[in-house]
């Protein structure tokens, strides 16, 4: 299946669960920045930066003035 052309902001807030097949296939294998969970926080598990590599999550979230080593970065993987 080929990749389609989906803008990558329109993933950002959402879980990764709640991406439909057309953008898991459009986004595997790309990294994403979830927040980690905190007791203190119990974030959303949403996500907050995406990209080709670890870097460009943390240059996203360092823009938005957030903090990267409070996010987890996992690789997004195809739905089946």
């Amino acid at each position: 299946m080929g990749r389609a052309q989906i803008d990558a902001t329109a993933v950002i807030g959402r879980a990764p669960e709640e991406l439909s097949i057309t953008e898991r296939f459009a986004f595997a294998g790309k990294w994403v920045a979830l927040e980690r969970y905190s007791p203190q926080t119990l974030p959303l598990r949403t996500i907050e930066a995406i990209g080709s590599t670890v870097t460009e999550c943390v240059e996203q979230l360092r823009s938005r003035g957030a903090d990267p080593a409070k996010f987890e970065f996992i690789v997004l993987t195809p739905p089946y």
